[in-house]
């Protein structure tokens, strides 16, 4: 069966974005964009919130994203290669290449989706990850902490939920970034 990851940037304080909906405060680096295209690359399939994937369908529908680099090309690469799932119950329409509109977010449906893919899936967005959570289908958390406290804003984890965690793996980077894997106990 394939794995559910949630990965997810947050601040020191557990926010993924701040007080106004910002999130940017992460400066990205060459390193840690080669471990995220790394991450993404064994994926076969996102699960992403309207907000989330909206802000990713930039990577396919602007192709001057892509022409930064080499990294910036391959990632977009990466991206587009996935299939997508976008939970929304207001988007109209989905613009990009091998994606589906779900209006609400199925458990069953993603369990089904877990036992026949051939590849891991993530889930992003933190509404939708946190039902995820409460259904007990994330079998991986990946957290990459930014040295930076906003204050306020959307948690980057579920409230109202308990789920008891290992520590199986932990990064640090050059711009401060600690890049943490958890996977629920029991699993």
């Amino acid at each position: 069966m394939a794995k559910l990851i949630y990965v997810n940037n947050v601040s020191l304080d557990g926010y993924i974005e701040d007080e106004s909906g910002a999130f940017n405060w992460l400066p990205m680096d060459d390193e840690l964009f080669v471990l995220y295209t790394d991450l993404l690359r064994s994926v076969g399939t996102f699960l992403y919130g309207r907000r989330l994937y909206e802000s990713m369908a930039h990577w396919e529908t602007n192709p001057a994203l892509a022409a930064q680099s080499d990294l910036t090309a391959d990632f977009a690469s990466v991206w587009k290669a996935a299939n997508k799932v976008v939970y929304s119950t207001t988007l109209a329409a989905v613009s990009t290449a091998d994606t589906r509109l779900e209006r609400r977010f199925d458990p069953a449906a993603v369990h089904e989706l877990k036992a026949t893919a051939s590849s891991d899936l993530t889930v992003g967005g933190a509404n939708l990850a946190a039902q995820a959570f409460k259904a007990g289908l994330v079998d991986e958390c990946q957290l990459f902490i930014w040295p930076v406290i906003v204050g306020g804003g959307k948690p980057g984890l579920p409230t109202g939920t308990r789920t008891d965690l290992e520590l199986i793996d932990q990064r640090r980077f050059r711009n401060g970034v600690v890049h943490l894997r958890y996977r629920p106990l029991g699993q």
